[in-house]
């Protein structure tokens, strides 16, 4: 059986829009993912950095399933003896909303050189307004999970 093989030159990138207004976080975050992947198309190659510019807007309206808008912490350390610092979701949903975004985004991709490039084409808004019109982006739909 033969296997078609995309060449790093023949790639053709296309712009979406996901709307993540009431929409969970995790899933928000994996389909944004698939599309930077470009795990979609059919010509698809694990090896070929073939993914899709993402846009994804009205993040500050993602929804956190559960108990994790309390529960749920960011952490970081600075290096140095008790330095480890905890800021809860609800804080950073409450200010900076796209970082919570683009964390989970990046925990869905793969950890090498071709996927932190492709997440250099991820781009995230807090509201409805985004600056790539002249871009023609196409609107992608994700489903709310649970929806019959």
């Amino acid at each position: 059986m033969s296997t078609t093989l995309t060449k790093k030159e023949a790639v053709s990138r296309k712009w979406f829009i996901l709307d993540a207004a009431g929409i969970p976080l995790g899933r928000t975050a994996t389909v944004a993912a698939d599309l930077l992947r470009g795990k979609y198309k059919v010509d698809y190659t694990p090896n070929v950095d073939c993914g899709d510019f993402v846009i994804v807007i009205n993040c500050a309206d993602v929804v956190l399933t559960g108990a994790k808008l309390e529960r749920k912490f960011y952490y970081r350390h600075s290096g140095w003896v008790g330095g480890l610092k905890a800021t809860s979701y609800k804080t950073i949903m409450e200010t900076k909303p796209e970082f919570a975004m683009m964390q989970a985004v990046k925990g869905m991709m793969s950890k090498n050189t071709r996927d932190r490039g492709a997440l250099k084409r991820l781009r995230v808004f807090a509201g409805p307004e985004h600056i790539h019109e002249a871009q023609k982006p196409e609107l992608w739909t994700v489903s709310r999970g649970g929806d019959k």
